[in-house]
């Protein structure tokens, strides 16, 4: 009964909905499709659902009979932590950040995000410019809703990464390597050492939490 309800009260306190889920280009989902999940309230409620997230839209998306829908504005405060096949996301500054690291000592939390680069213009000559500037979907789309179509396919999707750290219960986000030098600033040399012998890829999760790994055990 209180999955049913769940459900309901998702349905009826989200914003935006998908037509048909096939009309979706999934290049923009973290997930290449919709995982088993659970969301978990504040109050202990868990209920299971279909889950996706949509990096586009920084939306958590779920499944409902064919359906894809943002949870709704209304349930989002309510959620302690959704469980999306084997990882975990909470909400920080009201994002969806997915769980790396959950010490005592240290948390690592990564935020999924992606650019929209909107097509080339004709330009002189018969060439074509790209406009450096990002694109949101409430620009693209006038009325401001996200799953009524599909992406046009001339937009090139660019995903990307921000990183919150928690340390010394201080917690800050780092997008670029100057930004986390910054944060172990304490370590300069153990830092300049260590990026010295290892690559470390923003895009690559797995190099940044053994690069915090290692910074926070030497």
């Amino acid at each position: 009964m209180q999955i049913k309800y769940l459900t309901l009260f998702l349905l009826l306190s989200t914003t935006v909905c998908l037509k048909a889920q096939e009309t979706v280009t999934l290049s923009h989902y973290l997930f290449p499709d919709f995982q088993p999940g659970v969301v978990l309230l504040k109050n202990g409620v868990r209920n299971n659902a279909k889950l996706n997230y949509n990096a586009a839209s920084e939306e958590m998306v779920f499944d409902e009979n064919g359906k894809t829908l943002a949870i709704g504005d209304a349930v989002l405060p309510q959620i302690d932590t959704v469980f999306v096949a084997d990882e975990k996301f909470i909400r920080i500054n009201n994002k969806f950040v997915r769980i790396l690291i959950d010490k005592p000592e240290i948390d690592l939390f990564v935020e999924h995000k992606c650019r929209l680069i909107p097509p080339g213009k004709p330009a002189a000559y018969g060439g074509t410019s790209q406009t450096s500037s990002t694109t949101s979907y409430s620009s693209i789309l006038s009325d401001g809703r996200v799953y009524d179509l599909k992406l046009p396919d001339d937009y090139k999707i660019i995903p990307y990464n921000v990183f919150w750290l928690n340390r010394n219960g201080k917690l800050q986000s780092f997008s670029n390597l100057g930004q986390l030098k910054k944060i172990y600033r304490d370590k300069k040399k153990l830092v300049g050492n260590y990026l010295k012998k290892n690559e470390v890829k923003l895009a690559n999760e797995k190099s940044v939490e053994e690069a915090i790994t290692y910074l926070e055990n030497n």
